[in-house]
């Protein structure tokens, strides 16, 4: 299948040159590069995220392949969905769907389902590709969209993906896209944002996922988040890094209602 890309124009801009030039603004070069197993970052609109996500790509050793875990914001589709043949287009090009690695997730975690139409429209697996394919150019990912909202089968998933990344050999980075807490005033939404930081930085899946239930906090991401924890952690993970925070209201001047965006790096 051929996926045509669905928010170029709205999220980022449909223009490639234009496009090229707002990613080298938002992408932050560090040197040495660190090797990692996974990571979050946000996916809102590339002005007002696009430096919390290029502060984490700019810094990381980037793999041959990812898998690519994001929110399902529509409601459409299976709620593990993925997609394991065909190409994603972006105005910087295509991108293949790593077919193999999809297979073998698929095979390791029978709950996941082929579905395009939880992808068609989502955003928040579409914005992390043009990051990529500026820093990299050539790449292969697998997409798979949650919408869940149990830890069971985010747990089940954590697992799969682990079980078939230790036997891969050239290690794919996990990806998890997650903005935070969403239309609160600022001082609350910091608040809300920490105590979801912090279960991240502790390397908890399952203390992200309670957390962000009991004190019901609007981050979009946490399935993603929490499944990817799960696998980084059995895969050996031993520290998290805060890479940058931020929120819209830092873009808009406006604090009474804003969503935050973190950027971390887990090794």
């Amino acid at each position: 299948m051929h996926r045509p890309p669905a928010v170029a124009g709205r999220f980022y801009p449909a223009n490639p040159e234009t496009l090229k030039r707002d990613l080298e603004s938002y992408i932050e070069r560090v040197t040495p590069l660190q090797a990692a197993l996974g990571c979050v970052v946000p996916h809102a609109g590339l002005m007002y995220s696009g430096h919390v996500a290029g502060a984490v790509y700019g810094r990381l050793q980037l793999p041959a392949s990812y898998i690519l875990l994001c929110p399902n914001h529509t409601g459409h589709g299976r709620p593990l969905a993925i997609m394991s043949e065909g190409e994603w287009e972006t105005p910087l090009g295509a991108v293949s769907i790593d077919a193999p690695l999809a297979q073998a997730l698929k095979q390791a975690c029978p709950q996941l389902e082929e579905d395009d139409q939880a992808h068609r429209s989502e955003h928040s697996l579409e914005v992390q590709l043009p990051f990529l394919q500026y820093l990299q150019g050539t790449f292969r990912f697998v997409p798979i969209a949650l919408g869940v909202d149990s830890y069971e089968p985010l747990q089940e998933l954590g697992r799969a993906i682990a079980r078939v990344l230790a036997d891969h050999p050239a290690r794919p980075l996990i990806v998890a896209s997650s903005d935070l807490n969403h239309y609160e005033p600022d001082q609350v939404n910091r608040i809300k944002d920490r105590k979801a930081i912090d279960r991240i930085l502790a390397l908890d899946a399952r203390g992200l996922f309670d957390t962000v239930q009991q004190q019901r906090i609007s981050m979009c991401g946490y399935g993603p988040a929490t499944a990817m924890l799960t696998a980084v952690c059995e895969l050996g993970a031993r520290t998290a890094e805060l890479v940058r925070y931020a929120n819209s209201g830092d873009v808009t001047g406006d604090r009474s209602a804003v969503v935050g965006y973190a950027g971390l790096i887990i090794r």
